[in-house]
C-alpha cells in the first residue's frame, strides 16, 4: 500500500509528440485515425468520492487536513479488515487475493479501454477477460497440483486434469490467440495490437504477482503477513513524516514525496518489522506452513517450529555494547530475515509506487479508480505490494526453502512399482555407503 496524493499535471509535449508520430502512414492507412490516438482528454475527471457523512463532519477543515482525516479513517478501516481476513484463515486470504487481482486487472484494462477509445473494437473486453481466465487457470492449476497432491490423486477427474494441465492451458490460450487474429479489422490493426500488448502486460504484472503472494502464504502466514504489514507501515509512516516534517522533494514523479518521509518511514518500518516478527514467531499458527489435511478436508497450520522460529542468543558487537550495555541478546533468527524484508519494503518497495505514478502521469489521471475514498483504486493500494511479493518469493527460494521430504514422497508414490523399487535400492545402497545403514548378510 502506498500513499498517493493529488499531483500537478506536467505540461510536457509527450502527447503532442505521440499525436505527430501517429500521423505516419502504416500499410496504406493513417494511424492518426481517432481510434488509435492516445487522447486522455476524454477520460472522466476525478470526482469527490468522500462519503457524505465525512464531508459534513470535516466541512470546517482545510482541504489539507480534511484529506488527512479521510485517509486516516479509511486506513484504520482497511487495517481492521486486514485483521479480520487473517483471523478467518488461509482459504479466505486466498479468495481475497484473487478478488484483489481481478479488481486491479479491471482498473488497468478500463484505463486502456478509455484512453485508446476501444469502444468499437470487436471482442476486446471479452478477449481481455478470457485471457485472464486462461492465465488464472494455468497458475491456480499448478498451485492445486503442488499443494493438494494427495487430493488430486484421489479424485479421477482431478488426476486427469492435473496430468494434462499444461496442455489444456496452452490449448485455452491458443484459442484466445486465434480469436484475436480473427477479430482483426482494417483501420484498427494498430489499436488492436496496442490493446493486445496492454492486456498481456497487465496479466504479467497482476496475475503472476498475486500467484506469488499465494505461494508465500503456503510457506507460512508469517511470510504473508510480515511483508504486507511492512509495506503498510512504510506507507503510513512515510506519509506521517512527510506530512509533518517534509520539506525536501524526493522524486519528480511524486511531487508530494519527501526525503524526510522516505527516511523516517524506512527507520520506522525496520523497527516495526523487528517487533512484529518477534511477536508472530512465537505462535505456530503463523510460522507453520499451510498444508491440506486429507482426513479432515481442511487446512492445517500445526507443526514443530523450525530453528528459524526458536529463540537463540546472539553476541552484540563491541561498539554497540558500550552504548547499550548489553553483551548478548535473545531473538528469533527470523527477525534477522525481517530486517531484509523491511529494508526492501522501505527502500525498493516505493519504486513500485513511483512506477505507478509514472503510469498515471503518462495518461494524465490522478488515480487508477475511485474505489476507496481518499486512496483511489485498489491498484493504488497494491502497487508496492506486488513488487514486495516477488521479492519475498525469490528470498524464500534463495535463502530459506530446502527440499521438501513430504512432496518427494508424494511424487515417489505416483511412480510405477518397478521405478519405486529401483529408487529404493539406489537409496539403500547410498545409505549403506554412507554408514547410515548396515548391509544385510544377503546383500554382501
Amino acid at each position: 500500500m502506498r500513499s498517493s496524493g493529488a499531483f500537478k499535471i506536467d505540461t510536457d509535449n509527450t502527447f503532442q509528440a505521440l499525436e505527430l508520430e501517429s500521423e505516419a502512414k502504416v500499410d496504406g492507412e493513417t494511424a492518426s485515425d481517432s481510434e488509435s490516438r492516445v487522447d486522455t482528454a476524454s477520460l472522466p475527471p476525478s470526482a469527490d468520492d468522500t462519503p457524505e457523512v465525512l464531508n459534513r463532519a470535516l466541512s470546517n477543515l482545510s482541504s489539507r487536513w480534511k484529506n488527512w482525516w479521510v485517509r486516516g479513517i479509511l486506513t484504520l478501516a482497511m487495517i481492521a479488515f486486514f485483521f479480520i481476513i487473517i483471523y478467518l484463515g488461509p482459504m479466505v486470504l486466498m479468495m481475497i487475493v484473487m478478488c484483489v487481482q481481478i479488481k486491479c486487472f479491471h482498473e488497468i484494462i478500463t484505463i486502456g479501454y478509455n484512453v485508446y477509445h476501444s469502444y468499437d473494437l470487436p471482442w476486446f473486453r471479452t478477449l481481455s477477460w478470457y485471457f485472464l481466465l486462461c492465465v488464472n487457470y494455468f497458475f491456480y492449476g499448478e498451485t492445486v497440483t503442488d499443494y493438494f497432491f494427495t487430493l488430486v490423486q484421489r479424485e479421477e477427474p482431478l488426476r486427469i486434469l492435473s496430468k494434462y494441465h499444461r496442455f489444456i492451458s496452452f490449448t485455452l490460450y491458443l484459442t484466445g490467440f486465434c480469436m484475436f487474429v480473427l477479430s482483426l479489422v482494417k483501420k484498427h490493426y494498430r489499436l488492436q495490437f496496442y490493446m493486445f500488448g496492454w492486456t498481456h502486460v497487465t496479466l504479467l504484472i497482476v496475475v503472476t504477482q498475486s500467484h506469488l503472494v499465494i505461494h508465500n502464504l503456503f510457506e507460512g502466514m508469517i511470510w504473508f503477513i510480515v511483508p504486507i504489514s511492512c509495506v503498510i507501515c512504510n506507507d503510513i509512516m512515510a506519509y506521517m513524516f512527510g506530512f509533518f516534517f517534509g520539506r525536501t522533494p524526493l522524486i519528480k514523479l511524486s511531487p508530494k514525496k519527501t526525503w524526510e518521509g522516505f527516511i523516517g518511514g524506512c527507520f520506522a518500518t525496520v523497527v516495526f518489522g523487528l517487533l512484529l516478527s518477534y511477536v508472530m514467531s512465537g505462535y505456530r499458527c503463523f510460522v507453520c506452513p499451510v498444508e491440506y489435511n486429507n482426513d479432515t478436508n481442511s487446512f492445517t497450520v500445526d507443526c514443530e517450529p523450525s530453528d528459524l522460529f526458536r529463540l537463540q542468543e546472539y553476541n552484540i558487537p563491541g561498539v554497540i555494547q558500550s552504548v547499550i550495555g548489553w553483551k548478548t541478546v535473545r531473538m528469533y533468527p527470523f527477525q534477522i530475515h525481517s530486517i531484509a524484508l523491511s529494508t526492501f519494503a522501505s527502500l525498493i518497495g516505493p519504486f513500485g509506487g513511483f512506477f505507478a505514478s509514472g503510469f498515471k502521469r503518462a495518461f494524465k489521471i490522478k488515480d487508477f479508480a475511485n474505489t476507496i475514498p481518499g486512496h483511489g483504486g485498489i491498484m493504488d493500494r497494491f502497487d508496492c505490494q506486488y513488487l514486495m511479493a516477488t521479492f519475498v518469493n525469490v528470498y524464500i527460494a534463495s535463502f530459506i526453502r530446502g527440499p521438501n521430504p513430504s512432496k518427494l514422497v508424494q511424487q515417489f508414490l505416483t511412480l510405477r512399482p518397478d521405478q519405486q523399487l529401483h529408487i529404493f535400492n539406489t537409496l539403500k545402497s547410498h545409505l549403506i555407503d554412507k554408514g547410515m545403514l548396515t548391509a544385510a548378510p544377503e546383500d554382501e
